[in-house]
């Protein structure tokens, strides 16, 4: 069976997003000083073969913990569906 992994990576609350806060700063720039504390991550998708979701659902998790996130700064979430 083949899944879809829709995964957020982002930066752990305790930790400093200086490109987050370049971004919370440009808001005033545009008259858009209503918004705060920006933070700024990565999106991933990609496909995986498995044989049930739950399969999938380690694969995922286990390139998210050795590849596509750094867990001592960053966080990840993932959402799994059937392609």
């Amino acid at each position: 069976m083949k899944f879809i992994a829709e995964i957020d990576v982002m930066p752990l609350k305790e930790i400093l997003d200086p490109q987050g806060k370049a971004v919370t700063g440009s808001m005033k720039n545009l008259g858009l000083s209503e918004i705060h504390n920006v933070r700024i991550g990565k999106h991933i998708t990609l496909e995986v073969e498995a044989e049930n979701e739950a399969v999938a659902t380690e694969k995922v998790d286990t390139a998210c913990k050795k590849l596509l996130a750094n867990l001592i700064m960053e966080q990840y979430h993932f959402t799994l569906h059937q392609a």
